[in-house]
């Protein structure tokens, strides 16, 4: 069966659910649970998204390789590191590297290949509900991690967002808190994050709306915080747009991805 094929009727699946994040979370749990995170250390190299952000000159852009998702699979295949190698030189500031193997076709190794190589900061996306993938986003060198508010709002942590949040920072890991409601983002905002993450995607449905920064953003005019809007950025005139309602960097996956000439798209995005 084709990649294509498999994950469209997966999504076929999951349409027929109440809530996706809770698949999500329950099969990250068994997925910790397999020891699948066990993984020897390797050596760390130490860069900040937050810094990196606040620093540049340009419109400061995350690229992500993702290979696949519920709702879209990448449809040729791809070399992770000229992959990687592209989204740098096309002036990415950091790279998420997905790491959920089960519905994102994500790899711990896909990340180690790329953090032996590449010498900007990276995040290693997952659905974090335990403290051992925050161990192992240690042994791979990752810079940041992602925490999600909603996880914590179901109690599909190990432990509170305070203490995951703690854990992550004594291991020299940022961490994006990613939010998705206005309630979500207030609540984020009294936390220790690093970075608070906006997502134009509904986890619960997978549907995206780049308004969802705009109008959350629109009542907090005077953030000292460093706010990350995710998902759903296609071209430079959203870039633009979403800036102007007061996001300072911006998580951008499938476009660039799935772009024939990856650089000159993620320099496109840069150039905003």
């Amino acid at each position: 069966m084709s990649l294509a094929k498999e994950t469209y009727q997966s999504w076929k699946k999951w349409k027929n659910m109440n809530d996706i994040l809770d698949t999500l979370a329950k099969d990250a749990k068994e997925t910790v649970e397999s020891g699948y995170y066990k993984i020897n250390p390797i050596e760390n190299h130490e860069y900040s998204f937050k810094k990196s952000i606040t620093e540049s000159e340009k419109a400061p852009i995350i690229t992500e390789i993702k290979l696949s998702s519920p709702s879209k699979s990448v449809s040729r295949k791809i070399n992770i590191l000229n992959t990687a190698n592209a989204m740098s030189r096309g002036g990415a500031i950091g790279i998420s590297i997905l790491t959920e193997p089960k519905h994102f076709k994500g790899s711990l190794n896909h990340f180690k290949i790329v953090r032996e190589k590449i010498s900007i900061p990276l995040l290693m996306k997952d659905f974090i509900v335990s403290k051992t993938q925050i161990e192992t986003a240690s042994n791979l060198g990752a810079n940041a991690i992602l925490l999600i508010q909603a996880l914590f709002d179901r109690n599909y942590c190990d432990t509170n967002r305070e203490v995951m949040i703690e854990y992550a920072h004594s291991k020299n890991i940022e961490v994006l808190l990613e939010t998705h409601t206005e309630d979500e983002f207030q609540r984020a905002l009294e936390s220790d994050a690093d970075l608070i993450g906006i997502n134009n995607r509904d986890l619960r449905t997978l549907k995206v709306d780049l308004k969802t920064t705009t109008k959350i953003l629109g009542k907090y005019p005077d953030l000292s915080e460093t706010i990350v809007s995710e998902s759903g950025i296609e071209k430079p005139a959203d870039i633009i747009s979403l800036r102007n309602s007061g996001a300072n960097a911006f998580l951008v996956g499938t476009a660039v991805i799935s772009a024939s000439d990856i650089k000159n798209k993620v320099r496109e995005l840069v150039e905003a």
